[in-house]
């Protein structure tokens, strides 16, 4: 039986699916403002492997994840920038995805934009409104906080101790609210600024709203998994969740939340260093799957510290992992590992350790313990050592690390590496990253680290 930490009771349970064999899950996906970061490479790398673990089982998953391309942020940065807010958003996603892809993110089943379902905001803000939990002032439509009874309960904190506005602007209007932790439903737009209509007036929804509205729009009332990084338990979640009591509706069973990501003390990061300040920087110096890794060695609720020291450790485990395949491939006696039965003992193990609370760490720690196994298997020629070989892949696949082949640097591409090595050492950066596009150009991954640069295929 899978089970989780539901961040709801607090406690490991398993997660009881609604329909048996399916799985309904909703991810707060991005705000289309600005490039995505470290953070959002984790979350979505961390449901991506719970999402390609639960299929590996045979569970249907059906994952949602929306993209909120209206809010507050999106229309300074369009107001700052003198373009329409769209440009803005449109351009965003389109990072957002090519970065996902880049990651080895499978693509969510649904992807719900915020601006495609305001009318159905629109009608649940009214039913609000009618049952007498919101009310409208001069800035907006607000919810009663008062009004839900275990206000709260998802962050695990009474009402008195809630943040005051629940990270709504400061605006005309916001004195008017019953109570401090009262938080907007409905915003009412300035001149020149997006805006649909509503019965109070024209505006926009609060962005606790949207995700309210597209989860049980496609997933209906009490959906199995609610996902996001810790940061939006409260108070985006926990107001969603608000939302969804007022109303008097069945809402998520089971609340998953992943940590944070937090730059190594003391450690300045920058490209020059060959460290990485964002997702995108990560993604141009090093192999894609060094971030996989890492976290997969990181439990998924534990905050994780991201610097060159752990970056460069992930590679080398990529690096180990690599030549293994490539070892193992024509090393097995036998031949052919490809239609060779995974060792069910090793799957066995595995299956254990991800069932308990998405047990990465151990996992892989058991993966590697298998690859030892493999290589001495082979060594001796042991039968067995076929088995095994399968049971990497199979564990490897299961959380979406592909193993790849190792593909010889020809000498061209040796020399600008050492050279950019030489010019790094001489503080000469701008020659080195001269010398990181050409070889990024010549589609070469560059994995700059503390031993010196790397040069890997795509």
């Amino acid at each position: 039986m899978f089970a989780l930490y539901d961040t709801l009771t607090r406690e490991v349970k398993p997660l009881a699916m609604r329909e048996k064999g399916k799985l309904g899950i909703y991810l707060c996906g991005p705000t289309v403002y600005g490039p995505p970061h470290l953070g959002h490479g984790r979350a979505t790398i961390v449901y991506d492997v719970l999402r390609r673990y639960l299929e590996w089982r045979g569970i249907e998953v059906r994952l949602v994840s929306n993209i909120t391309d209206i809010d507050d942020r999106i229309i300074e940065r369009a107001n700052r920038e003198g373009r329409p807010w769209q440009d803005i958003t449109h351009k965003c996603e389109s990072v957002w995805f090519e970065a996902m892809g880049r990651l080895g993110v499978q693509q969510p089943t649904d992807i719900p934009h915020a601006t495609e379902y305001v009318q159905q905001m629109v009608e649940m803000i009214g039913t609000l409104v009618e049952r007498g939990v919101a009310y409208a002032t001069s800035d907006g439509v607000y919810l009663s906080v008062e009004s839900v009874p275990d206000y709260g309960a998802l962050a695990h904190q009474s009402l008195d101790e809630m943040l005051a506005g629940g990270g709504d602007r400061e605006v005309l209007g916001a004195g008017e609210k019953r109570h401090p932790a009262d938080f907007a439903l409905w915003k009412f737009s300035k001149p020149g600024e997006p805006s649909w209509q509503s019965p109070w007036g024209g505006g926009r929804p609060g962005w606790h709203s949207e995700c309210v509205v597209m989860s049980l729009e496609l997933l209906g009332d009490g959906f199995d998994l609610h996902c996001g990084g810790a940061d939006l338990r409260f108070p985006h979640h926990e107001n969603e969740r608000a939302q969804s009591v007022a109303l008097g509706r069945s809402f998520a069973r089971h609340w998953m939340h992943n940590g944070f990501v937090v730059d190594a003390e003391g450690e300045k990061m920058s490209k020059s260093l060959g460290n990485v300040t964002n997702l995108l920087d990560l993604l141009d110096h090093y192999d894609a799957r060094a971030y996989r890794m890492l976290l997969l060695q990181t439990h998924y609720r534990s905050p994780v510290k991201v610097g060159q020291d752990n970056i460069d450790a992930s590679v080398k485990a990529l690096a180990g992992l690599d030549a293994f395949a490539a070892r193992s491939r024509g090393a097995v006696v036998g031949g052919d590992t490809s239609t060779a039965m995974a060792d069910a003992e090793v799957l066995a193990r595995f299956v254990e350790l991800m069932n308990n609370d998405l047990d990465t760490p151990n996992a892989m720690a058991h993966i590697f313990d298998t690859v030892r196994r493999a290589n001495t298997a082979i060594d001796s020629g042991d039968a067995a050592a076929a088995g095994l070989v399968a049971a990497v892949h199979e564990m490897c696949g299961a959380v979406g690390l592909t193993l790849g082949a190792i593909v010889a640097v020809d000498d061209d591409a040796q020399a600008k590496a050492a050279a950019l090595d030489a010019a790094r050492a001489a503080k000469d950066f701008a020659k080195a990253d001269a010398l990181r596009n050409e070889l990024q150009n010549a589609g070469w991954i560059v994995e700059t680290t503390k031993a010196g640069t790397a040069l890997r295929r795509a």
